[in-house]
């Protein structure tokens, strides 16, 4: 946690930029390394019968840490992505866990 879901880019390139991305987050969001997952998803967009590249989309799933560090996450992630790996556009949601409803291990945080 947080877990960092990417589409439309491939998992070899996001190794290239993961290293610096999470070395920026472990110190914005105040947690260790190894909390961080990121999970590269293979997807394909279908226009018209057609197979393309899908839009370069990032989802971070994670607990509320209010919307400054919200923000200072989302530029990171937008930054390291669109810098390191030359992609011009692309989005990026949160979603956010509620403690109560998030469970590890059949046990509510």
């Amino acid at each position: 946690m947080p877990q960092i879901i990417v589409r439309g880019i491939k998992p070899e390139d996001m190794c290239k930029v993961s290293q610096d991305m999470i070395d920026r987050l472990v110190e914005k969001v105040k947690c260790p390394r190894d909390y961080f997952e990121i999970e590269c998803v293979n997807s394909v967009k279908v226009t018209n019968g057609v197979l393309e590249q899908p839009y370069p989309f990032v989802e971070v799933a994670w607990f509320d840490r209010g919307q400054e560090v919200q923000d200072d996450v989302a530029r990171i992630i937008t930054d390291s992505i669109r810098e390191g790996l030359g992609v011009r556009d692309m989005d990026l949601a949160f979603t956010l866990f509620e403690k109560n409803r998030y469970y590890e291990n059949g046990e509510h945080f």
